[in-house]
């Protein structure tokens, strides 16, 4: 029980993951660092996030309740290298410095030790950030400074080929998601929440359309692959109905041009047939990078 609240720390977690779920419609929407600061509890704020440090452990608690990684625009390292690993799947979170027994870093060894869920914070604007929870500390790697990161409560230590074969499954399907996210966030956010070909700023319209699909080899999760389309030209764009020239302007199969089929094939195709793309992002760091547009440029040719 914490005193101050008159709550146990499992009620209090359950209460902020509500709280964040209903803020970040259930952690696919963005949220601000002010925000964060909002959560009211007791009439008491409950700042989610901590101001510097990236492990979150409020007075009171026995264990961690969030931990964030750093925004940091395109070509800018962050100061942890928060992420995966190539040889295998696992999510990993870096420690607080390289001090095992650093205030921070206990605080998230007793989250793993307790199996408590977290909350992690993905920068992906300045000031925004991305929420993904519950997750779970399920291992640490003392010799990379480091922890296992998973979004599914199972137990790292495993003596059963199948209980491993899972976990590995989880853990894949908990980078996906967490990637994805980012991705949607990162690239509505440089495209000002607009759709690239025709304008649309209604968010719930959007997607994140990758220029390069991400089973390709050249297909990365980064906003330079990705372009804000409302769902309509997102499905032209993916089965090859519109194409964007290198030079960001938009092109139309030949043989739509010529068909009737009533205001939306004309006014959603035909119209935006050799029209500059309406919406670009600001910052040239995020504006998507030329070789990816020449790749799906020729695709696009093989069928037009």
């Amino acid at each position: 029980m914490i005193a101050r609240f008159g709550l146990s720390e499992d009620e209090i977690r359950h209460q902020v993951m509500e709280w964040l779920a209903a803020r970040s419609n259930d952690g696919s929407g963005a949220i601000s660092y002010a925000e964060l600061h909002d959560f009211v509890l007791e009439g008491e704020h409950l700042p989610l996030k901590d101001r510097f440090k990236g492990i979150r452990k409020p007075a009171g608690f026995s264990a961690a309740l969030s931990i964030t990684t750093t925004f940091r625009p395109e070509g800018i390292e962050r100061p942890y290298d928060d992420g995966v690993y190539d040889e295998d799947v696992l999510l990993r979170y870096k420690w607080d410095g390289i001090d095992p027994n650093a205030a921070t870093n206990r605080a998230l060894r007793s989250a793993m030790e307790q199996r408590v869920p977290l909350i992690w914070f993905v920068g992906v604007a300045k000031g925004l950030f991305q929420p993904h929870f519950p997750v779970y500390v399920i291992g640490e790697e003392p010799e990379h400074h480091q922890f296992l990161v998973s979004a599914e409560a199972v137990s790292a230590a495993t003596d059963s080929f199948a209980e491993e074969h899972v976990r590995r499954y989880l853990d894949v399907r908990t980078r996906h998601r967490l990637f994805q996210g980012i991705f949607r966030t990162q690239v509505l956010a440089a495209y000002q929440q607009r759709c690239a070909v025709c304008n649309l700023g209604h968010p719930t319209l959007l997607d994140a359309a990758h220029i390069v699909p991400d089973r390709e080899e050249l297909g990365i999760a980064s906003v330079v692959n990705g372009m804000a389309m409302c769902k309509f030209h997102h499905a032209a764009f993916d089965s090859r109905l519109l194409g964007i020239r290198p030079d960001l302007v938009v092109e139309i199969r030949p043989d739509l041009l010529t068909e009737v089929d009533g205001p939306m094939l004309r006014y959603g195709l035909q119209e935006m047939h050799r029209r500059p793309l309406m919406s670009i992002p600001r910052s040239k760091s995020q504006r998507p990078r030329s070789d990816l547009l020449e790749w799906a440029w020729d695709r696009f040719k093989m069928v037009s």
